[in-house]
């Protein structure tokens, strides 16, 4: 079995690969996350919104919406096993309500909350991140593993996901 400071090594390893293929576009992958949560927002609101009016078209866009979106996640999540599908897709779900949550609280003058609210959000999406790019390995995991280093998947994923580089 690897030690923990081997399964870190690969980890940087990997990341150092994804960082020379310069054909691998994290930004363009962070815009359509960004786009496949907008769309987990749309069909929860269609649904909520089929309830309250009593109108079943609202589904008919759920199911529309959810098609789209089913197929953008793919082109995110290739490949899977057991539930990382369904893991990435409610990661990015949790994402989006936190940051929505996070932003009501600014609305309402409460920035310590806000702020919480905002660095759960991006620790859930640098799980999500963690899971997409497969830097962790899930086959047997059933803690985060403790690493005698100072990066986090937080900071990983912030040296490799960077949507402003053009």
């Amino acid at each position: 079995m690897a030690s923990v400071d081997d399964n870190f090594k690969n980890i940087l390893k990997k990341v150092d690969q994804l960082r020379a293929d310069k054909s691998f576009d994290l930004s363009l992958d962070e815009d359509l996350s960004l786009a496949v949560m907008n769309l987990i927002s749309l069909e929860e609101h269609f649904f909520f919104t089929s309830q309250k009016t009593g109108k079943n078209t609202y589904l008919d866009l759920l199911n529309q919406t959810r098609a789209i979106r089913k197929d953008l996640l793919g082109r995110l999540v290739d490949s899977h096993e057991g539930e990382t599908w369904c893991i990435t897709k409610h990661l990015l779900a949790a994402t989006m309500r936190l940051m929505e949550v996070g932003t009501k609280l600014q609305t309402a003058q409460k920035p310590a909350e806000a702020e919480a609210m905002f660095a759960t959000a991006y620790r859930i999406y640098t799980m999500f991140w963690a899971l997409r790019l497969k830097l962790i390995d899930l086959k047997g995991v059933t803690k985060k593993p403790e690493v005698n280093t100072s990066w986090s998947y937080e900071d990983i994923v912030s040296k490799l996901v960077d949507c402003c580089k053009e």
